[in-house]
């Protein structure tokens, strides 16, 4: 295999297997190469991965080490995309009863969600995390997007106990926005006691739904490490109960009677 082939097939290896430790041995057997050659093409790999801005190749020494592609979206990139889609969301015909705002046809689509799913991915990317969580419904486009760049399984909480799932555990919780008790619950055996998790939802409000998120993952000793909502409301009459999370955009003021909408980004890009 000529060099350029061995380039371009490792860098697809790369990429459909990041944040995975690969000794170089397996390359050295794979492409039948020199490992000083797999090394010269790494370092190759690495400088253009880091031109473009798209991450870079870790190398982890000792006897169990290797390397492993680490990815990451350039933040002008995700400035660009976020401001097309507050573009997008401004239009008044998105606006919904009770301040909301028409997301799910964007949510559907493979194009906006893949890019949410890389800035959510950058944003954690040196959080060592063992499940991305999402309670249903419209947070799971996202929360599989963010699995994909963090290379990590999904959980999805359910409002109500599926029997096919096993036995669960349920909590009651107030809903932030509305102020009602409402329920949710998780299959004893999707997390494992002691885990690292990242709590992703579509939407905040008041933030009672990922309260809610929180305490059930308490219920499972799992550790909350990281909190990503696509979209939050700027609402000063709403006392938010999350404070430590990372928002991409801000509904900052929807007038259903004007039929008027601003939205900025979020906090992720006040830094």
């Amino acid at each position: 295999m000529k060099r350029s082939q061995r380039i371009a097939a490792m860098t697809h290896y790369f990429k459909e297997n990041p944040r995975i430790l690969v000794s170089l041995p397996f390359f050295v057997k794979t492409y039948e190469a020199a490992k000083s050659s797999i090394s010269e093409d790494i370092d190759i790999i690495d400088d253009m991965f880091r031109q473009l801005g798209i991450g870079r190749i870790e190398t982890v020494s000792g006897y169990s080490g290797g390397v492993k592609y680490v990815p990451d979206y350039p933040l002008e990139a995700s400035q660009n995309f976020i401001d097309e889609l507050i573009e997008l969301l401004e239009d008044p015909t998105r606006i919904l009863p009770g301040g909301y705002l028409y997301m799910s046809d964007l949510l559907g689509h493979n194009y906006y969600v893949r890019r949410i799913g890389k800035i959510f991915g950058s944003a954690f990317q040196d959080i060592e995390a063992d499940y991305v969580v999402t309670v249903a419904t419209k947070g799971i486009p996202i929360a599989y997007a963010v699995a994909e760049a963090l290379n990590l399984p999904v959980v999805i909480i359910r409002r109500d106990p599926i029997v096919t799932e096993g036995s669960t555990i349920s909590i009651n919780y107030v809903s932030g926005s509305s102020r009602k008790i409402q329920s949710m619950a998780l299959a004893k055996r999707h997390i494992t006691p002691g885990s690292n998790v990242i709590l992703v939802d579509d939407f905040m409000k008041a933030g009672g739904t990922i309260k809610g998120m929180e305490s059930l993952m308490a219920e499972f000793d799992a550790h909350v490490k990281g909190i990503g909502v696509l979209a939050e409301a700027e609402d000063e009459d709403e006392e938010r109960r999350v404070m430590n999370y990372t928002s991409l955009l801000k509904i900052h003021d929807v007038n259903e009677k004007a039929q008027d909408v601003k939205v900025m980004r979020g906090n992720y890009f006040n830094s």
